[in-house]
């Protein structure tokens, strides 16, 4: 780790690195506790689009987390920030949740399903048949198809639930148009995330726990790179990738001291 610039900046998923199944992993509340009373820069990052920023950090805090919103960067943010910046004050049809519709009201986007510029397909807990088949038609007529995350599936208390990447691949069946995806893998993820906290790619650190979204992510964004083996992935599987992380820890617990 010597052979790069100090870390200054810390990005870091939220799923697998700072809590799994609703319960904080040992070592983090001490982790942000460290991050926040040194003044460290830090943004902690998820492509789920159903909660706002504020929501979240409810969520965070009840489970033993102190984040304030400002330090929570969702894939409906990042994809607001990439709307904004590409067609300013421009007009889409949305299905989502409210971090989603909060995200994109919030960049000066007028939500509606008259001829708008944008279909942008989010995360929520109920898909609508009629609301697909309206995205449908309205990217038949020339709307432009956007999507907050490529994940398939999500994770419930019953089991997998359908995600935003599954109903896009059904969208993109039906059209014959194939979205662009904000969230991670996508670098735009990282690079919107460094904007927010002004933070350079060379001094910044993404921590997560999976190859092919975090750590992905990350290395094409120019960022260290921290695996932790506290999510889906075990320390065999990591040669299955033609890309290694920076630095491989068993916890967010064996990085407090790097702060």
């Amino acid at each position: 780790m010597s052979e790069r610039k100090a870390i200054e900046c810390w990005l870091s998923d939220m799923d697998g690195v700072l809590v799994h199944e609703g319960h904080p992993v040992p070592g983090a509340d001490e982790f942000i506790a460290k991050l926040r009373a040194t003044g460290r820069r830090f943004l902690v990052l998820t492509n789920n689009s159903i909660y706002t920023p504020r929501d979240l950090s409810v969520r965070l805090r009840a489970a033993g987390l102190d984040i304030p919103p400002e330090s929570i960067w969702t894939s409906a943010l990042a994809t607001a920030a990439f709307l904004s910046s590409q067609r300013p004050e421009g007009s889409a049809y949305v299905i989502g949740e409210a971090g989603l519709t909060t995200a994109l009201h919030q960049a000066g986007y007028v939500l509606t399903d008259l001829d708008p510029d944008y279909v942008v397909l989010g995360e929520t807990r109920t898909y609508s048949f009629t609301s697909i088949t309206r995205a449908i038609r309205l990217i038949e007529n020339g709307a432009r198809f956007i999507a907050t995350n490529p994940d398939p599936v999500g994770p419930s208390n019953e089991g997998s639930l359908p995600a935003c990447g599954a109903v896009a691949a059904l969208i993109t069946k039906a059209t014959g148009v194939e979205p662009y995806f904000v969230g991670k893998p996508n670098p735009m993820m990282m690079r919107s995330a460094l904007n927010r906290i002004d933070a350079h790619s060379e001094s910044t650190a993404m921590i997560g726990d999976r190859m092919d979204t975090d750590i992905v992510c990350g290395m094409e964004a120019g960022l260290h790179t921290i695996l932790v083996l506290t999510g889906v992935m075990q320390k065999d599987q990591i040669d299955r990738y033609p890309f290694r992380p920076s630095h491989v820890a068993a916890s967010i617990a064996d990085l407090i001291d790097l702060v």
